[in-house]
């Protein structure tokens, strides 16, 4: 029997909790993958961090214990440590997974944070705007893609308003389900197309 795969959850103070909601559920459930995923939060430390919904997140393990050897994603969301210049250590940790060749899924504020340790300076990415990403100081607008999200081999990176084509994208890079029901997802939770669920549950 093959062992769950695992996707780390970066979770720090006043995270954007709907900018990978979408994302989470597919992975965890498996309900229309049909692979489901084992989901691990990762704090700086094991102490409680409240999320920007207000919900109170205890963290699994922190980022001293992750490595790209036992991981097969890491995921990164929006909150207000990045636009203060935080988040190094989840920086520092993206860095180690793309190195290793392990997927890493920024989006919103996240990509701030990338931007300013050098990880999109050779990649393909988009954000929430090219001037919010020039504003770090990065090497890298010339790769900015004006797209709802971007996959450029190990690194998927979207912007605040795509949560759905945020997990969209990521399902495409871990081949999880077919083109065509990966269309009838986006179509259901981002357009709200009827015809769309019965491709995405049949």
């Amino acid at each position: 029997m093959l062992s769950m795969r695992t996707t780390y959850v970066a979770v720090y103070e006043t995270l954007a909790d709907w900018e990978i909601g979408h994302l989470t559920v597919e992975l965890r459930t498996g309900r229309f993958t049909e692979v489901p995923w084992q989901v691990v939060t990762v704090g700086e430390t094991l102490e409680p961090v409240v999320t920007m919904g207000g919900m109170r997140v205890v963290p699994d393990v922190t980022v001293a214990d992750v490595t790209p050897e036992v991981g097969d994603l890491l995921v990164l969301a929006g909150s207000g440590q990045w636009d203060m210049g935080g988040g190094e250590a989840f920086a520092k940790l993206a860095g180690q997974f793309l190195d290793a060749g392990v997927p890493v899924a920024a989006i919103c504020g996240a990509t701030a944070g990338l931007a300013r340790a050098g990880l999109l300076d050779e990649r393909k990415h988009t954000s929430a705007a090219k001037e919010y990403l020039q504003a770090t100081g990065y090497q890298g607008s010339e790769r900015y893609v004006e797209a709802r999200a971007v996959v450029d081999r190990d690194l998927i990176t979207a912007g605040p308003d795509s949560p759905v084509q945020f997990a969209r994208a990521v399902m495409e890079r871990l081949e999880l389900a077919d083109e065509r029901k990966r269309e009838a997802y986006e179509g259901v939770f981002h357009r709200a197309d009827p015809a769309a669920y019965a491709t995405l549950v049949g």
